[in-house]
């Protein structure tokens, strides 16, 4: 038997690369050209494989160690060529398998081998398509790195507006050369996102099935490692995916699991990484986990190690800068079990919009009933009528077409505030509130003056599907005039709606009810229907607030209205 030192082949123009992950160890039977460890360097990361096989006898390197071309990564122990048991043999970095001066035309038979690019090759620029009027939308993930193979409409990097976050697909197969945002970037229509090579010019990696050369004078090398195409980062990073299949034998231990970009985004932000939780593949962290872990802290609902060793007994500063007295900080565990779990990023998200909206805007509800006792009926006379075509129409669609003509009764309802002017719309877009699994949606319909009850009910319905699927665009959720928040069949009788800024008005509906109205002789059973408006004190006034109810509930009571 012979022990055999395993160095670091040719990985391109990279220098001290920095080792994170050992994926072997003393004791281990490794095969030829199986991942020993991984990589990292500050374009990509890779896996270094093994150029004999044998047994593991020891380990040169380990985590967060510095290696490059020619460092020996471990010793094995594997079959003599001489039949010698002391003889340490050292396989060149280059781990090519060396010929016998007499046989100087033997072929070397690698077990993989990448292939150059095709002289008549050609790029691709991808651009941000279309997602809305969303302008300078951040870049809040990058989901694909130099060398990736990426697919048609495979996700490159998500992007995340004040009201909704997004991933933006590619428009073409091929490999990624070249990464033209990063974290943190603010994108728009047409800008150029990526450059791909397609079709012969994509770096192709080709297998082949060789099993290792048995050990005999006549061929005295060990079978060669995947060779790298020098001084090329892409290709590195290409190499590096041959091996993403392979299982982790040690998971890496102390040395936070990253990728470049992240540790240089948690620099940047001063976040300690050996304190957040990686929730990426083998517990790699990614840039998400790394917003979280901020959020977290800024909110107060964390604490790094060492704001707990500073001031353990220090109350948070949420609200200091308005002037409020810090949000308290309990250690709810001592009270009894609790059970802590993070909040989705659309309700992160909507979360700061509605806290924004609450404190800025001057909002007043008024609070009234609306007769629905006989649109109630046509409404479920339409209904039978139109089984067939499978559209249902709901109570939402009547109240958008009477919001409208409410709309356009008070135009200030349907304007905004531009620093010291009123922009007033002369166009009627509703928005509707949808729960979903991921939290509060707002889908939006458009032009809902030009089209009738049956086709808003139609689209109201496709949207909602939508929204609870995951699924709505950017232009979808935007462009809304005036918001309706309907808690349906829920329950409840009246509540305050938030204003969904830069609109100056909200209306909130609850579950009607049968109750008994007086209409000057006796009471009669009618189902009323609560109203719950809420509106910009700043814009509008309490007499016009009354009267735009007032309005909307003679609509309802007799929908015929909604013709004059």
């Amino acid at each position: 038997m012979a022990l055999v030192e395993v160095q670091v082949p040719d990985i391109g123009d990279f220098d001290e690369v920095t080792v994170i992950e050992l994926m072997v160890k003393v004791g281990d039977t490794v095969k030829a050209e199986q991942s020993l460890i991984t990589v990292e360097s500050d374009k990509a990361s890779m896996e270094i494989p093994s150029s004999t096989a044998g047994v593991v006898k020891e380990m040169r390197v380990a985590l967060g160690d510095k290696v490059k071309q020619g460092s020996i990564v471990l010793v094995v122990e594997a079959q003599s060529v001489e039949g010698s048991a002391s003889s340490v043999e050292r396989v060149p970095p280059a781990a090519m398998p060396q010929a016998p001066a007499a046989a100087p035309t033997a072929a070397p038979t690698p077990n993989a081998q990448l292939s150059t690019p095709n002289p008549a090759s050609s790029t691709i620029e991808v651009h941000v398509p279309d997602i809305g009027d969303f302008k300078d939308v951040v870049v809040i993930e990058v989901m694909v790195k130099p060398g990736e193979a990426i697919k048609v409409e495979q996700s490159l990097i998500t992007v995340e507006s004040d009201k909704a976050s997004m991933e933006i697909p590619s428009s073409h197969a091929g490999v990624l050369q070249e990464l033209k945002v990063k974290v943190g970037d603010k994108v728009n229509i047409g800008d150029l996102l990526a450059v791909l090579t397609v079709q012969g010019s994509a770096l192709s990696v080709e297998r082949t099935a060789a099993p290792s050369l048995p050990a005999s004078p006549a061929a005295p090398a060990a079978p060669a490692a995947v060779a790298l195409v020098a001084a090329s980062p892409v290709a590195a990073a290409a190499v590096a995916t041959l091996n993403t299949e392979r299982p982790t034998l040690n998971a890496p231990q102390g040395l936070p699991h990253a990728s470049p970009s992240v540790r240089k985004f948690a620099r940047e932000l001063g976040v300690p990484l050996a304190e957040v939780k990686g929730s990426g593949l083998k517990g790699r962290i990614t840039e998400a986990d790394v917003q979280a872990f901020t959020q977290a802290v800024m909110s107060g609902a964390a604490q790094t190690k060492a704001q707990a060793a500073k001031a353990p007994a220090a109350s948070g500063g949420d609200g200091a800068a308005l002037g409020l007295i810090p949000w308290p900080k309990v250690d709810f565990a001592k009270f009894g079990p609790i059970e802590r779990k993070e909040m989705g990023r659309i309700k992160k998200i909507s979360g700061a919009n509605l806290l924004r909206n609450a404190i800025m805007i001057p909002a007043v509800t008024n609070h009234d009933d609306a007769d629905i006792t006989d649109l109630e009926a046509f409404r479920v006379s339409t209904n039978k009528e139109n089984e067939k075509s499978g559209v249902k129409v709901t109570m939402l669609a009547f109240l958008i077409k009477a919001c409208v003509a409410a709309l356009k009764k008070y135009p200030e309802f349907n304007s905004s505030l531009d620093g010291d002017a009123l922009v007033y719309k002369n166009y009627w877009h509703i928005g509707f509130a949808a729960d979903t699994p991921n939290g509060l949606m707002v889908p939006v319909i458009r032009d809902c003056d030009k089209k009738g009850v049956l086709q808003i009910s139609q689209e109201m319905g496709e949207l909602a599907k939508k929204a609870r699927e995951g699924k709505l665009s950017p232009a979808e959720m935007t462009g809304a005039t005036f918001t309706i928040s309907s808690l349906g069949g829920i329950g409840g009788k009246y509540f305050t709606p938030i204003i969904n800024a830069p609109e100056v008005a909200i209306l909130g509906v609850c579950k009607s009810t049968m109750e008994p109205v007086w209409d000057g002789k006796q009471f009669v059973p009618r189902l009323m229907l609560p109203l719950s408006l809420t509106w910009d004190h700043r814009v509008i006034d309490g007499a016009a607030a009354a009267r735009f109810n007032a309005f909307l509930g003679q609509i309802l009571s007799d929908f015929r209205r909604v013709l004059l």
